[in-house]
């Protein structure tokens, strides 16, 4: 059965988003103080911009403190990694947001798996990913958590469900799979080497599909009353020249055929904010629980 968050046949992000940080918001008013996120971003790229507010205004909702930290381009991966440190040991920080892209010279993973597992409320240090293996989803990366809510909010029961995922990135394919398969969907990955992918997704129960394909899903590689859930995002130039964000699938076209889809924007995208910052509350409870607050 659909829930309230549906809009016809729409999945509404931003509804769902805003449940899951209304409970945020609700724990902190009845635990006190929780100590704040710091948003890392190395070098000028303007395009983190739009993210880091996102991430900004989500605290906000969710009543928590949020930083944001501009370290120099040049910046060396010793001094990155000593400052994560000193941020690892600090008890007033809570969590350690490093934005991407980082410049060509620093090592992405290497600053990723610096930062302390009880820290890394974006789920990307390998052993975060890693738990995930043995169903210890908490801290799982919020973009791959982000797209399993997704899947809940319809009402379908994940239990035997057959889920098609299309890309198998280390920060949301692959992670998304093994959510699902934890909460008992079967899952089949696709990816640039599989030989058809509408083979596998139109005998899907719901596709998650993540390949950076601006409308690469259309309505014939999915069964009528399937889920849909679109996790790219892809800027085009129409043809009056203005640009336009669209997602994976067509949305248009696969909507009359779908029994529940998610727009671009306002599906994934503050889902997974939320979602970060869900993960800030269960970052306080590890840390709580492992003696490390004050």
């Amino acid at each position: 059965m659909k829930d309230n968050t549906q809009n016809h046949n729409r999945i509404d992000g931003r509804l769902v988003a805003a449940r899951i940080l209304e409970d945020c918001r609700s724990f902190i008013e009845r635990n006190g103080p929780v100590g704040r996120l710091v948003s890392v971003s190395v070098g000028d790229v303007p395009e983190i911009a739009v993210y880091v507010r996102n991430q900004e205004r989500g605290a906000a909702r969710a009543d928590l403190p949020f930083e944001t930290q501009f370290w120099p381009c040049d910046i060396t991966q010793d001094e990155a990694k000593a400052r994560i440190q000193a941020m690892n040991d600090d008890t007033q920080v809570l969590g350690i947001i490093l934005q991407r892209p980082v410049p060509d010279h620093i090592n992405l993973r290497s600053l990723q798996s610096a930062i302390h597992p009880l820290k890394d409320v974006e789920g990307m240090n390998p052993a975060s990913i890693g738990n995930i293996v043995y169903s210890d989803v908490a801290l799982a990366p919020c973009t791959a958590a982000a797209s399993v809510e997704l899947i809940k909010a319809t009402g379908l029961n994940l239990e035997g469900l057959e889920v098609v995922m299309i890309g198998h990135s280390e920060i949301v394919g692959k992670p998304a799979a093994m959510m699902l398969m934890a909460k008992g969907a079967t899952v089949t990955v696709c990816h640039h080497l599989t030989r058809s992918v509408a083979m596998h997704s139109r005998r899907a129960d719901v596709v998650v599909v993540a390949v950076g394909n601006p409308h690469f899903l259309g309505p014939d590689m999915i069964k009528p009353g399937a889920a849909v859930i679109d996790i790219g995002i892809n800027q085009i130039i129409g043809a009056d020249g203005t640009a336009k964000i669209v997602g994976d699938v067509d949305t248009d076209a696969v909507g009359d055929f779908a029994g529940w889809i998610t727009p671009v924007p306002g599906g994934v995208g503050p889902v997974t904010v939320a979602i970060l910052m869900r993960n800030a509350v269960v970052a306080y409870q590890r840390q709580v629980a492992a003696g490390w607050m004050d």
